[in-house]
């Protein structure tokens, strides 16, 4: 099993390895964009990440990155004070060469260094790392493998429930944008002053040595054994309050020409319109919108539509709910299905629409309907509102979002986030 994750999602891949009762090898691969443009970095400047999971009978054993450096096996270690040179040590061998990481974790165990409770929580934490970044991501490549079983175990975890508490952590990351933007920024104290005057001496003690710029968002919760956005709620008042800022270790400087790229992409940016229906009623979707600039394409067979909507990525989408192949409603609870699609807009086209259709349509994740014959105007309207909804960038959205608590009473963050970071550093 292989594809691109805009054509499915990372939860979806892990429902069905469970469901399934898979074990073998998940490899999934990312590449960085500059902006919501995606703008691809010159490979000499942009690191490809990756990242591999294991499985046995549908349940995972361990999860890790493309780093091979034993950091992070470093910085968990920390946590339990165990100093040791993992260089140094002799890892078990079997099965084990293709992850490094897992042989020194086993051969710290049969070492008597670290105790088996010890150990399942280091792997806990390492599935919980891997899962939160490639549930984050929305483009990218994955490879699928059967395989023998990664020996010895420690421990397997359910993927159900791991998966929803991670996806919910990784939405509820994405309201603290543009504030909070990376686990792999470095928090970096701004105004010692303030922090001074409004927190106690303690707490302004223990961010002086964490926020020293030198200690990632990640590393923060690897030392203090807690996941990554209750670090980063955390903080997040102190950022919001211009107490703290971040930084990046390695800025990736893009080139004049690359930069240019973008700005041109911006420029003529269009808005992108499929139609799926009749040749006659895509014609006519035609007539209508292009004079306004929309870019409209026309998909006269459901079957076909539904692999090039992933190619077109479109910024809304018309469906008529009648179909031969496969109808709308199939349709449009397929693209939901997709973390590509779920923002996307997708207007129903019917000849008659009853309370039963407009009921389905709602549940199955349809944004409007509109009734045929429509006229210019009724086809105007709605892609006008929902196209200026589409093209605005996630990124502003959730600005907005970020941007309509400033007005909260500055007394109440500042103590709410001081009992907060007593509690949790």
């Amino acid at each position: 099993m292989q594809g691109n994750l805009n054509e499915i999602d990372i939860r979806s891949i892990l429902q069905l390895i469970e469901l399934g009762q898979r074990t073998g090898l998940l490899f999934v691969e990312a590449y960085s964009y500059h902006n919501s443009y995606k703008v691809r970095v010159r490979d000499a400047e942009c690191k490809q990440q990756s990242w591999f999971v294991f499985f046995f009978n549908g349940q995972i054993v361990y999860a890790t990155n493309d780093d091979t450096s034993l950091s992070r096996l470093d910085d968990y270690l920390r946590y339990y004070r165990v100093n040791v040179q993992l260089n140094e040590m002799q890892v078990a061998s079997g099965g084990l060469l293709n992850a490094p990481e897992y042989g020194y974790l086993w051969a710290l165990l049969e070492q008597n260094i670290i105790k088996p409770a010890q150990a399942r929580s280091i792997i806990y934490n390492f599935v919980h790392e891997t899962l939160f970044d490639i549930l984050s991501l929305h483009q990218g490549r994955f490879i699928f493998e059967l395989g023998s079983a990664l020996t010895p175990q420690l421990t397997t975890l359910e993927i159900a429930p791991l998966v929803i508490k991670i996806t919910k952590q990784v939405q509820e990351w994405k309201q603290l944008y543009p504030l909070i933007q990376s686990p792999e920024q470095f928090p970096l104290l701004a105004d010692i002053d303030q922090l001074r005057s409004s927190l106690p001496a303690a707490t302004v003690k223990k961010l002086q040595h964490w926020a020293d710029g030198n200690t990632s968002l990640r590393q923060l919760a690897r030392y203090l054994n807690r996941d990554i956005l209750t670090v980063a709620k955390t903080i997040y008042p102190y950022v919001k309050q211009g107490w703290l800022k971040f930084k990046y270790k390695n800025l990736i400087n893009l080139s004049k020409n690359t930069e240019k790229l973008a700005e041109e992409l911006e420029r003529n940016h269009r808005a992108y319109i499929v139609c799926i229906d009749d040749i006659t009623i895509c014609e006519i979707v035609e007539t209508i919108l292009k004079p306004q600039r929309y870019e409209v394409i026309a998909l006269t067979n459901s079957l076909e539509a539904l692999s090039r909507i992933f190619q077109l990525k479109p910024n809304l989408i018309l469906c008529n709910i009648a179909m031969a192949e496969v109808d709308g409603y199939e349709i449009c609870a397929m693209l939901r299905h997709s973390t590509a699609f779920r923002l996307v807009p997708i207007i129903l086209l019917t000849g008659r629409l009853r309370f039963v259709e407009q009921t389905k349509a709602r549940i199955l994740g349809a944004t409007d309907y509109l009734t045929k014959p429509f006229t210019d105007t009724e086809l105007l309207m709605l892609v006008n509102r929902y196209i200026n909804y589409s093209v605005v960038s996630g990124d502003k959205r959730e600005t907005t979002l970020v941007d309509s608590t400033k007005n909260g009473v500055k007394n109440n963050i500042t103590e709410i986030a001081s009992l907060s970071i007593r509690n949790i550093i």
